[in-house]
């Protein structure tokens, strides 16, 4: 295999280790806290601190890369999250398993910037469509199989397995990535940002903690509301000192990049929309339709395979329309399937469902795909750490705030019908809510020059700026 396809294919292993271990552990709370004796509402502790880690480290992920090596820093990621996943499977206690969660967070905070970075360095740039669609796909699919996975683990093995699956891919991520992955690290750095670490970092975790409890009523709404306001407090601070600041942890004068930009703000919103998908179709399943867990699983992992199928064929799409075309075109078709879920109905026929799943997890991934690539399209090389931590925070809050809306969205379905119980219909206007939220990010794709990102997608470019001209800062 070419190394401009072993290199993603060691990257995306990874992710999806990190990806899907972040969404398995769902189904498995209730046999893990009866094992160690907790409460399974205490247990979402482990969830919760899992999340709260990974925001406090990803802002740190690009300057540590490029100081350390990002092969060094990729390594030590993967060791950390294995290491973090054997303490979750000897955990005896809900202390012991927090602490294991919380050093799993600072692993996968650190492997999904560094490996993103790892590849816009190594690869050529006209080649980083085709590699952006491997990297991809743990996002996509890890969300949608991990709920079952975990499910049937958890009944015919044991839970200790959803943690101990980790150590050998962990273990062969390692040595594949010592082999083939260069460590490329940048010369005569600046000083580390400590200050803005804290300030971002608390910012990030009180924002993403926030989001993602919202609506669910598992936190009373006043801890709530204090978390999205110091979330919110510290960020604002954090910016006011990032001005100030000649080489600040989270860069974001790289917004002043159109193309940038459409992948922070335009991708931000297109995710949001996702991010609520994946919690609310196996929820309306199973509460709606009653379907088995098994039976949702079977169903959401539709999406995945049309995720994993478009991968042969983005390149081709993205060099054949160029990248404006497809992200304003593909994101309101995108949208248009995933506000198209709610329409079903207990009554619907399997097979349309799954075409609507099926369909709208390929043009979906496509989306991710060309938004991913095309946020490194104008940056230059010495930002591109920054980069690549920015856009790793930017994605864990809208997958955060894609949560709390669309269980704010069936929250508010349910009082104003007034009978307290979840059916069917109170799902739906909560898809046709994020079909509209992930419609709306055309808006500022409409903005990017028709020639975004030429180069990288071998396409001729209509009057080619120089990169060079628009460093910014």
């Amino acid at each position: 295999m070419s190394h401009d396809r072993l290199v993603p294919l060691i990257i995306a292993v990874a992710l999806f280790m990190e990806n899907m271990d972040s969404t398995i552990i769902a189904t498995s709370l209730p046999a893990i806290a009866a094992d160690i004796g907790a409460n399974p509402l205490a247990l979402k502790l482990a969830v919760t601190s899992y999340l709260l880690s990974l925001a406090v480290f990803v802002p740190a992920s690009g300057w540590t890369a490029d100081r350390f090596g990002a092969r060094t820093v990729f390594r030590a990621a993967i060791l950390i999250f294995v290491i973090g996943s054997i303490g979750c499977a000897l955990a005896n206690s809900l202390s012991g398993f927090v602490f294991a969660r919380i050093v799993q967070g600072m692993g996968g905070a650190m492997m999904t910037p560094v490996g993103r970075l790892v590849l816009v360095r190594s690869i050529d740039k006209h080649r980083l469509v085709d590699a952006m669609a491997w990297v991809t796909m743990p996002a996509l699919i890890g969300p949608i199989i991990g709920p079952p996975v975990g499910g049937f683990i958890t009944t015919y093995a044991s839970w200790h397995w959803i943690f101990l699956i980790n150590v050998p891919i962990g273990v062969i991520g390692i040595v594949l990535a010592t082999r083939y992955i260069e460590d490329v690290r940048m010369e005569n750095l600046e000083r580390f940002d400590l200050v803005g670490m804290v300030l971002a970092g608390l910012g990030v975790a009180g924002l993403a903690f926030g989001l993602s409890v919202l609506g669910l009523g598992l936190v009373p709404a006043p801890i709530v509301a204090g978390l999205l306001a110091t979330g919110a407090i510290f960020m604002t601070a954090y910016v006011i000192h990032a001005r100030r600041t000649p080489s600040p942890v989270l860069d974001f004068t790289l917004l002043r990049l159109p193309t940038f930009r459409a992948n922070v703000v335009g991708g931000s919103l297109f995710r949001l929309g996702i991010g609520a998908l994946a919690f609310l179709l196996p929820l309306m399943l199973q509460l709606g339709f009653n379907y088995t867990p098994l039976e949702s699983g079977l169903v959401t992992f539709t999406a995945a395979v049309g995720a994993f199928t478009m991968k042969t064929f983005a390149a081709r799409i993205i060099r054949r329309f160029g990248f404006r075309r497809i992200l304003i075109v593909n994101s309101l078709i995108a949208s248009a399937l995933t506000g198209a879920c709610g329409l079903f109905t207990p009554q619907t026929p399997f097979g349309i469902m799954i075409a609507v799943l099926l369909v709208g997890g390929f043009f979906r991934s496509l989306q991710f795909t060309a938004t991913n690539v095309i946020a490194y399209a104008d940056v230059d090389a010495r930002r591109m750490s920054r980069a690549t931590s920015l856009v790793s925070v930017a994605q864990q809050l809208s997958i955060a705030a894609g949560v709390a809306v669309g269980a704010l969205a069936v929250e508010m379905a349910v009082q104003i019908k007034g009978t307290g119980v979840i059916t069917a219909e109170d799902f739906r206007p909560a898809f046709f809510l994020i079909g509209a939220i992930s419609a709306s990010s055309a808006f500022l794709f409409w903005t990017l020059p028709p020639d975004a990102g030429a180069s990288m997608a071998n396409r001729q470019p209509i009057a080619a700026p120089d990169a060079s001209d628009q460093r910014v800062g």
